[in-house]
């Protein structure tokens, strides 16, 4: 039997994608740090449950050394956005930390057990195509992931390896239940887990969706960077009266 396994699995897609897989009867390693939602879902068929923190490498190291999969589908990121007027440093390294520096440790601790015919998974973003509003410690950090993961699919060639990347548009999840803008196409976790299900037993090496919305932000991408720019300087909130209420 398909083991796959996920990072991120207890919110989210992750956490939709993992449920699918294990409908589909492959067996689904999930992992992630919430105690709480990896006993529940350790209690479903075809599951399995790790728990670790991907920005801590020994911890990461310790927990999947002695893990098989045929699949490791590199989902677990965060998503912060840039105040102009307050720009952290700190905030960017924990979007890195995450989104980037995780996602190594991840690959460090599997590619040992790795063999030909297995295959890594890399869910970075569309955000990476276009420079969004605010989305610079994201969007950089998308972009770097889909660059590392294009890196590792030359070096793993020779040895079969396979490598993927997943790049979703707006997904309705805890994470993007934050936004205070809209969110055009959004769609449900459930029907993003779908167009996972489906990329990551398909033979391309880069997988967009949803459809519609991935194809606009793809052309998008191929136009003169002025027009990008002027694009997306149009997309930016005005500043929000002091007397309107905040967004929840």
């Amino acid at each position: 039997m398909t083991r796959i396994l996920i990072t991120g699995a207890t919110s989210g897609i992750g956490e939709a994608l993992t449920k699918l897989c294990a409908e589909h009867n492959y067996t689904v390693i999930a992992c992630g740090r919430n105690e709480d939602k990896l006993a529940e879902l350790d209690k479903l068929k075809n599951i399995e449950t790790c728990r670790f923190d991907v920005t801590n490498e020994e911890e990461t190291k310790a927990a999947l050394e002695s893990i098989k999969c045929d699949i490791a589908v590199l989902n677990a990121g965060t998503c912060e956005y840039v105040d102009v007027n307050n720009v952290e440093p700190d905030m960017f390294k924990r979007v890195f930390d995450t989104n980037i520096f995780g996602v190594v440790n991840v690959v460090s601790a599997l590619i040992p057990s790795l063999e030909r015919g297995n295959k890594i998974v890399f869910v970075d973003s569309l955000a990476r195509l276009l420079p969004f509003p605010r989305s610079q410690a994201y969007g950089a950090s998308k972009a770097a992931l889909n660059y590392i993961a294009k890196s590792f699919e030359v070096d793993l060639a020779h040895k079969g390896i396979k490598v993927q990347t997943l790049s979703p548009g707006f997904v309705k999840t805890p994470l993007t239940d934050k936004n205070d803008f809209p969110m055009p196409m959004v769609i449900e976790a459930q029907d993003a887990a779908k167009y996972m299900l489906d990329g990551i037993f398909s033979s391309r090496s880069s997988v967009y969706f949803p459809k519609r919305f991935s194809f606009i932000v793809r052309f998008l991408n191929l136009l003169p960077e002025g027009i990008q720019r002027r694009l997306c300087i149009n997309m930016r909130q005005k500043p929000q009266n002091k007397n309107n209420n905040e967004k929840s």
